[in-house]
């Protein structure tokens, strides 16, 4: 049987799959990942950028002293505010396509109706596998639980979980401790 046809078909010395596979599984660390932000633009402000993250947002709306992790996407008109991580795997996407009914499909750009910008709070955490939302502000030092999906705006200083993300807790800025509604008897509403 002939073999399938590709679009495109790279073929890799064994050194340099080596050297790939080692990159892929061995190069988030703090040398790299500072090496990362400056070949993207980002140096001089404390910026680390791990391996397969894609950031498509303005540079100068990433903060300084910001960590972006794993295979993150961040596309759009999309803010960082200062001291903020955002974990692997996560999607901060600004932007939404809409249907449109005369050709019967949504469109490839984003339509300009209204505020569709992200901003992360800064100090925020976005643990593993978050999604954010179009319009969505985060608020200061926002605890984002991993795997959730935000699609409303936050107050400062919340422990967002769930899809989609409710408010679950409050961290006190004074002392840092995690208020976790349950154990309060709250129903976790925003």
């Amino acid at each position: 049987m002939p073999e399938k046809e590709t679009a495109m078909s790279i073929t890799m010395d064994d050194e340099m799959f080596r050297t790939l596979t080692e990159y892929c599984n061995q190069s988030n660390n703090a040398g790299d990942d500072a090496r990362r932000a400056e070949m993207l633009g980002l140096g001089g402000r404390d910026i680390l950028v791990a391996p397969g993250a894609i950031i498509r947002i303005p540079k100068n709306q990433i903060g300084r002293n910001v960590y972006i992790g794993l295979y993150s996407y961040l596309n759009g008109n999309v803010t960082i505010g200062e001291n903020s991580l955002v974990g692997p795997h996560c999607s901060v996407a600004a932007g939404n396509h809409k249907f449109d009914p005369a050709t019967g499909y949504f469109s490839a750009r984003t339509e300009g109706d209204g505020d569709d910008s992200i901003i992360i709070g800064a100090g925020s955490w976005l643990a593993s596998n978050v999604t954010v939302t179009a319009g969505v502000k985060l608020g200061r030092a926002n605890l984002v639980c991993a795997g959730a999906v935000v699609t409303k705006s936050t107050p400062d200083y919340a422990i967002m979980a769930g899809i989609p993300a409710k408010q679950v807790g409050r961290i006190d800025p004074g002392t840092g401790e995690y208020h976790w509604f349950s154990r309060e008897g709250r129903d976790g509403e925003a």
